[in-house]
């Protein structure tokens, strides 16, 4: 069991942070497709309990996703593309679907969610690699169709530690609007979804034993912390970095990467 972080630790924590915030300025990849296996891996190999290192995992992804979608929102807010009125109303299904799925990753066994999370992983990398994108098919729905809207995509993204930008985007665009306001909203919506799940798992992971030190509930803090401050640091770099690069191109070498991880989790499950 791991009882302190020592430099080295520190230091590929900070990396994967650095890492995932390019990829998410660079390409629009939601954080949490990174770290969740990264720190799937790392918690096993640092002998965290095989019962709960996955909801581990995806619970201080959650974390991280809190801090980094504050910049991303503001960003957003100050081109006038953010529809705070939608996001008021998909806010009240996602603060129930959050925490109803932080409830149900916490009572699945650590393998089951492993599997999960791989076979969503290879879903998301068949869609980047194709660039699959649904065409608008019918209206936005009224208030309470956007609350349900809004508790399912909260329950699956709490679920397997992401924001929600995956589902989020592609619901919005089927519901007709513009491809910048969906983004808009979606990263307006990360917020919420992951403060609401955390609040989750801080609830269903209490009373655990044999947690790491440093952790509270299924929330592994120096990770998150580390992770979240390379992550914030690196976002803006990458997104610069998506006005110079050929982004569809490297969509798909990352899609094959998922790919991979995806592949390496259903196994190991």
């Amino acid at each position: 069991m791991l009882s302190f972080l020592s430099p080295d630790i520190v230091l590929v924590l900070l990396l994967l942070g650095i890492f995932a915030g390019t990829m998410a300025g660079l390409l629009g990849v939601g954080g949490g497709l990174i770290i969740v296996p990264a720190l799937v891996f790392m918690f096993e190999h640092w002998g965290f309990s095989a019962s709960y290192l996955t909801q581990m995992a995806v619970a201080t992804s959650l974390g991280t996703i809190i801090f980094t979608s504050i910049s991303s929102v503001y960003s957003h807010h100050r081109h006038g593309l953010v529809d705070w009125k939608l996001v008021l109303h998909l806010g009240v299904g996602i603060s129930l679907g959050a925490v109803a799925g932080a409830f149900i990753a916490s009572q699945l066994v650590g393998n089951v969610l492993r599997l999960m999370f791989g076979v969503f992983a290879l879903m998301v990398a068949v869609q980047m690699f194709f660039s699959l994108k649904p065409k608008a098919r019918i209206s936005l729905p009224g208030a309470l169709g956007q609350g349900i809207s809004g508790v399912f995509i909260a329950a699956i993204s709490s679920i397997f530690g992401i924001g929600g930008g995956s589902l989020t985007v592609p619901l919005l665009t089927f519901f007709g609007l513009e491809m910048k306001q969906s983004v808009a909203v979606s990263a307006a919506c990360g917020f919420p979804i992951a403060l609401f799940a955390v609040l989750g798992f801080l609830w269903t992971g209490q009373g655990l034993e044999d947690l790491p030190r440093g952790s509270v509930g299924y929330l592994y803090l120096p990770a998150l912390l580390i992770i979240s401050v390379g992550s914030v640091l690196a976002a803006p770099f990458g997104a610069r970095l998506a006005y110079r690069l050929p982004a569809e191109k490297l969509m798909r070498i990352f899609s094959l990467f998922l790919s991979i991880v995806g592949l390496r989790l259903i196994v190991s499950s």
